[in-house]
């Protein structure tokens, strides 16, 4: 750990990244999200690009150009909840290191010169991940191009090792993680205090501008589904635009929503002493567990919203469009069936960069609350009991997480597909992917499981008058 007498001998300087993170080490999410965004980009404008010289090489119109601009969309995607995971794990960090910094405002440092050493550890650890990301993404894109042209499926083209596209790509996620940090510690950084004894409340004004927002975008998912009726192609640009207000409304209110929600979600995990202590940790911070809970339901919604839309549009065929012959349901299911697939399997990389954020958040949560783990096991709480708390908790998070996201995901779906062929259909088809439910509730499971078995282990490795001696 930093000392002061580091700092005075002249060993590290005001803004080493050292003064408030302590290890790089503790910023192993940050590399881990930005090199899966990077891949997930260098891949998608890869796949592009092969698309586009195949169809110029055998004449048909560059299909890859319209990809290309439909992948943007995904890539945007994957940035903003990349953003929001890095954001919050080093907030979680930093949260975690309070104490230290605290002294270190007390001996003089301010919390620009903490926030640039922290940004410039943000930046190598994000450019080290961005580089591994593009060259996994682009040997992927190249391996599978070769293995096709091999087997005779594409035909044998000038085709592009790499395209210049992945350059401003990786660029993009450096700078949202940059970008993201500065946001997600600002306030963090500049609160921490020479005396801070109080826990700075959320404000009551978050929650009545959240609901100002939710309020309005709900006026305008109904506005989309007027529209839909009236065959007007612009409800489905009406049901994004009410969606994504929804959502931001969603978020402003976060810190004071969410935990309700845990609380609420962890009255499900049991009554044993366990299972209180789990619920009780779950919503002690309220912004650790915005933090720990808000990008998977982000993610959850997304490909839920994906999958729910196009169940809607199934149903929607099966069952209204009666002047189809048995040979046109078929063939328009089959393409359901395949689109619905690639859209899932493309927007999934979301719930895998918050799944990753939310195991890093829950390890370093645990790691913070040591002493307090060592006071449990002195007090004569066993091993497994230490592990069954951690795992309910982690638990009851990915729980509220899931919950949330299955829901909002199945109001937006259906409503995004009514705003398409409202007009074709009577009555509005609701979209319940039970294939997809079913995966993303057995994943949360798996999840919690994942997220809370490491940090378990460490948790009860340690010695009850060693955890008692950390600070």
């Amino acid at each position: 750990m930093t000392t002061t007498a580091e700092i005075t001998k002249g060993s590290l300087s005001a803004t080493s990244p050292k003064l408030t993170v302590g290890s790089l080490r503790e910023l192993t999410t940050v590399g881990v999200v930005c090199g899966i965004g990077a891949a997930y980009s260098a891949a998608l404008l890869g796949a592009s690009d092969l698309l586009d010289t195949v169809s110029r090489a055998e004449g048909d119109d560059p299909i890859g150009q319209a990809l290309s601009a439909v992948s943007s969309v995904f890539i945007l995607v994957a940035l903003f909840v990349s953003a929001i995971v890095i954001s919050n794990g080093v907030d979680t960090v930093i949260a975690g290191r309070r104490d230290q910094l605290t002294l270190l405002r007390l001996i003089g440092a301010s919390g620009r010169q903490l926030r640039s050493g922290l940004v410039r550890a943000v930046a190598a650890v994000a450019a080290t991940g961005a580089v591994i990301g593009v060259a996994v993404g682009t040997a992927g894109v190249d391996v599978t191009r070769i293995i096709l042209v091999h087997n005779g499926k594409i035909p044998d083209a000038d085709y592009s090792t790499i395209t210049f596209l992945v350059v401003p790509a990786a660029v993009a996620v450096v700078g949202t993680a940059v970008v993201a940090t500065l946001a997600g510690t600002r306030r963090t950084l500049a609160s921490v205090a020479a005396i801070q004894t109080v826990r700075r409340e959320v404000p009551r004004w978050r929650l009545v501008a959240a609901a100002g927002v939710v309020a309005t975008g709900a006026v305008i998912l109904g506005i989309a589904c007027r529209l839909g009726e009236n065959g007007s192609t612009a409800g489905f640009f009406a049901a994004f635009f009410g969606s994504a207000l929804v959502s931001a409304g969603f978020l402003i209110g976060a810190p004071l929503i969410v935990p309700r929600l845990v609380s609420a979600c962890g009255r499900a995990v049991g009554t044993s002493p366990s299972a209180l202590l789990a619920r009780k940790n779950a919503v002690s911070d309220p912004a650790r567990t915005t933090r720990s809970a808000v990008g998977l339901l982000i993610g959850v919604t997304l490909v839920t919203s994906i999958a729910a839309g196009m169940t809607s549009l199934h149903t929607a065929v099966r069952h209204n469009w009666a002047d189809l012959t048995p040979e046109q349901v078929a063939t328009n299911d089959k393409i359901l069936d395949i689109t619905t697939t690639v859209l899932v399997a493309i927007i999934a990389i979301s719930v895998i960069i918050a799944a990753v954020g939310f195991i890093s958040t829950m390890s370093l949560t645990v790691i913070s609350r040591t002493r307090e783990i060592g006071m449990l096991r002195a007090m004569g709480f066993t091993a497994r009991q230490v592990r069954s708390m951690i795992f309910r908790e982690s638990l009851a998070l990915t729980g509220t997480a899931v919950a949330g996201g299955l829901t909002l995901g199945i109001v937006f779906g259906s409503i995004a597909s009514q705003s398409l062929i409202g007009h074709l259909t009577s009555g509005m088809p609701i979209g319940l992917p039970w294939g997809v439910l079913v995966a993303i509730i057995a994943g949360t499971f798996v999840l919690a499981v994942v997220a809370a078995l490491p940090p378990s282990r460490r948790a009860v490795a340690v010695s009850p008058v060693d955890a008692l001696a950390t600070p």
